[in-house]
C-alpha cells in the first residue's frame, strides 16, 4: 500500500499556544444551543431549568440561549415571530418568563460548574423597536426616509453603526445584561454585518466588566483581531455536507482546513457543528444533510479536531430528525435520548483529557486512503488521543503511518484495549477514538 505524502503543513505538529487569550473556562469547553420556545410544551425558562442537570450529566459545559428579548409585532412572521426581531434590548420576552427566572437559570448552571451565554442582535432591531421613533438616526434609511431592512428580513430594521450615539446605546444595553445578570458572554448574531470598528470599541469595554466570552456569527479571520474568541466554521461545514452527500471527498476538506490553519491567528477557536437553529430550520441539517450513519464521523470530527469548539443543538441528543418551525410553536419531544450516550462519551473525554486543552499539540497522521480516511492525534504530556474517521460510504482497511510504537489505547466507545492500532477495519462512516492508557 502507498501512503499519500502530505504537505508539510499537515506533517508538523501544530501547537495551539494562543496569541489570542480566551476565558479560562472555555479551555476544553463546548456549547449547547437552547431553543427555549421549542424545548418544552411550556416554552419557558422555568420549564427548561428541569433539563439542566440532565445536560450537565451529558457533559454540556456552556449553555447558549437564543434571544430572550421581546419580539416585535409589526411585520411579525408567523404567529410568534422571529427571536431575532428584537423589540427591546433590556427586557425579557414574557412568554419565556422574567429576569428573575433567568437569573435562577444562571445561578443553577453556575452551581453545577456550567457557563451561560446569551444571543445578541446588534445588526438590526425589530420593526417596531422604540429607537425607530425616539432616535430616528439610529437606523439606516432610504432616500424617502424609511428605515430599511436586508434581504427578506422584513420584520427587522437595519441599525446605523456610523452613529456614535447608537453605538454607545448598544454597548449600554449589553452592559445592562452584564450588570443585571451573571452571564459569561455573548453569541453575536450577524457579527459579520456590523463594522469591525464597533467591536474594537465594544469588546474591550465589556471585558472590563469581567472575563467574558464572545462568539461571532462570522466566518472571517479578521474579526478575531477585534476580540472575538470564536467564529463559525461555515467553510468546513459546507464541505462536510458535500462529503456526506457524495459530492466531494476529504481532499476538499483538507484544502479548507489548510486555509484555516494559515489564515486564522493562533488560538482562534472555531465553532464546529452538524446542526444549529439556522441549519436545522432552513437548510434541514441533521436529517437531510449528514443523515443516518453519516452523522457520527462528522460529529466526532467536530468534537475532536484541532481548535474546535463543538456545538450541539437542542434535540440532537434525542435525536430530532426534522426541521423545527421557526415562527410557530413546534415542541421537541424528549423521551429516548438515543444519541445522548454517544455525545456524552465525547463531551466527557473532551472535558477531562488534557489532550484537548489549548496547550496540547495536534498532528495529522498519514493514511493509505486519504480521500476517504482521516487520522490525527492530540497530545499533552502523558495524555494522548488518536482519532480515525471514515468519511465515506465504503468500508476500508486502514493503514496508519506515524504512530508511536508500544503504546496501549482504550477505544472510547467499545472500551476495548489494544496496543496495535496501525491497521484497522472501518465500516462505511466508521469511527474510532483511541485514548492512551
Amino acid at each position: 500500500m502507498k501512503f499519500l505524502i502530505f504537505t508539510c503543513s499537515f506533517l508538523i505538529c501544530i501547537f495551539v499556544q494562543a496569541q489570542q487569550k480566551h476565558p479560562a473556562f472555555m479551555d476544553q469547553g463546548n456549547i449547547y444551543e437552547v431553543n427555549i420556545r421549542q424545548y418544552t410544551k411550556e416554552g419557558t425558562l422555568n420549564a427548561f431549568a428541569k433539563h439542566i442537570p440532565r445536560l450537565k450529566k451529558m457533559g454540556v459545559q456552556t449553555l447558549w440561549f437564543m434571544p430572550l428579548q421581546p419580539i416585535s409585532k409589526f411585520g411579525r412572521k408567523g404567529s410568534l415571530g422571529s427571536y431575532y426581531s428584537v423589540a427591546s434590548y433590556t427586557a425579557i420576552n414574557k412568554e419565556f418568563g422574567t429576569l428573575a427566572d433567568f437569573n435562577k437559570i444562571v445561578d443553577k448552571a453556575h452551581a453545577l460548574g456550567m457557563k451561560v451565554i446569551i444571543d445578541w442582535v446588534p445588526n438590526h432591531t425589530g420593526a417596531d423597536h422604540p429607537w425607530l421613533t425616539t432616535h430616528p438616526d439610529f437606523h439606516e434609511r432610504d432616500s424617502a426616509g424609511q428605515a430599511i431592512y436586508t434581504a427578506d428580513w422584513s420584520d427587522t430594521r437595519e441599525l446605523n453603526h456610523n452613529n456614535p450615539v447608537m453605538q454607545d446605546s448598544m454597548i449600554l444595553a449589553m452592559k445592562y445584561w452584564t450588570s443585571k445578570t451573571k452571564i459569561d458572554g455573548f453569541r453575536v448574531d450577524v457579527a459579520w454585518g456590523v463594522p469591525y470598528s464597533f467591536w474594537n470599541k465594544c469588546i474591550p469595554i465589556l471585558k472590563k466588566e469581567r472575563d467574558l466570552f464572545f462568539l461571532a456569527e462570522a466566518d472571517d479571520a479578521g474579526i478575531h483581531k477585534t476580540g472575538f474568541d470564536a467564529t463559525y466554521s461555515w467553510m468546513e461545514f459546507h464541505v462536510m455536507n458535500d462529503i456526506a452527500a457524495g459530492k466531494k471527498n476529504l481532499l476538499s476538506l483538507d484544502s479548507v482546513l489548510n486555509t484555516i490553519d494559515t489564515s486564522f491567528i493562533k488560538g482562534a477557536l472555531r465553532l464546529y457543528f452538524t446542526s444549529n437553529h439556522d441549519e436545522n430550520s432552513w437548510n434541514k441539517a441533521d436529517y437531510a444533510t449528514m443523515p443516518g450513519d453519516s452523522h457520527a464521523p462528522f460529529a466526532v470530527f467536530t468534537q475532536t479536531y484541532n481548535r474546535t469548539l463543538p456545538l450541539i443543538y437542542s434535540g440532537q441528543e434525542e435525536p430530532v430528525l426534522r426541521p423545527l418551525a421557526f415562527f410557530e410553536k413546534d415542541v421537541i419531544e424528549f423521551n429516548k435520548y438515543k444519541r445522548a450516550p454517544f455525545y456524552s462519551a465525547l463531551l466527557h473525554l473532551r472535558n477531562s483529557n488534557k489532550a484537548f486543552s489549548e496547550t496540547a499539540s495536534f498532528r495529522r497522521l498519514g493514511v493509505d486512503h486519504p480521500a476517504e480516511i482521516m487520522a490525527y492525534e492530540r497530545t499533552n504530556g502523558k495524555d494522548k488521543v488518536v482519532v480515525v474517521l471514515n468519511m465515506s460510504n465504503f468500508s476500508h482497511e486502514v493503514l496508519i503511518n506515524g504512530l508511536s510504537a508500544g503504546e496501549s489505547y482504550e477505544e472510547l466507545f467499545t472500551k476495548q484495549v489494544t496496543k496495535d492500532i496501525h491497521l484497522l477495519q472501518l465500516p462505511a462512516w466508521g469511527y474510532k477514538v483511541f485514548v492512551k492508557k
